[in-house]
């Protein structure tokens, strides 16, 4: 591959993931070329299972990784939040190809938008994501979470409207309660943001997707690698 068509591999625990990130590397970054890997008992055995990311979860992460990179892939991105440390024992296992957790990016960039003393909102549609997300922005961050599980069934059931319809209103209370920053947990989550913010208005708080911040990274990571 030429340096301005790297290929980079998207690894999915979720369906609805695929049509957001696509759509913004098709956007921002036409010239990647991409390979979608999609395992949804990943995230359906996490809800279920009860174990948590334990060494059977780490094993599948890093032969979904193995694959992509024996496919040629030169940058990995993952897109469901909820897995952090299988994605980050997969970027020790490879240190020479730019390993992307999908919210990491998001996370930098929220926490760059934020001036001392004010409140950022996150909002999650899959509950586990509310387990380990908080955490990465650190301790002197002033958060409030919001969890809107009937917006992932809405889209389980085809129903966009109503996914993001409980989105918007999750964004307006945050508004509410003066968070200056609005961060969107799920890649998923991404087609809500216009509706956002639009309710929220021009002067109101920063929308922030995990998608839009991913793509920008990753691309930026492959601009440096030695690779």
């Amino acid at each position: 591959m030429t340096p301005t068509a790297p290929r980079v591999a998207l690894i999915h625990a979720l369906g609805h993931s695929l049509a957001p990130v696509n759509a913004a590397f098709e956007r921002d970054w036409p010239q990647c070329v991409r390979m979608n890997l999609l395992d949804d008992s990943l995230s359906a055995d996490l809800a279920r299972g009860g174990n948590g990311l334990d060494a059977r979860m780490h094993e599948r992460f890093e032969q979904l990784a193995a694959y992509a990179i024996g496919c040629g892939a030169q940058g990995l991105l993952f897109t469901c939040s909820a897995f952090g440390p299988c994605i980050e024992a997969v970027a020790r296992r490879w240190p020479h190809v730019p390993v992307l957790k999908p919210n990491e990016a998001m996370v930098a960039e929220a926490l760059r938008r934020l001036v001392p003393g004010q409140r950022l909102g996150l909002i999650a549609s899959f509950a586990p994501t509310l387990e380990s997300m908080p955490a990465e922005f650190g301790a002197g961050v002033e958060l409030r979470t919001r969890l809107v599980e009937d917006a992932m069934a809405a889209l389980n059931a085809g129903d966009f409207a109503a996914h993001d319809a409980a989105v918007r209103a999750a964004a307006l209370s945050l508004q509410a309660e003066g968070c200056a920053v609005i961060a969107f947990a799920q890649f998923s989550m991404a087609r809500a943001a216009p509706a956002a913010r639009q309710a929220l208005g021009a002067g109101g708080p920063a929308v922030l997707t995990t998608v839009d911040s991913a793509v920008a990274a990753l691309r930026e990571r492959l601009a440096t690698s030695p690779m």
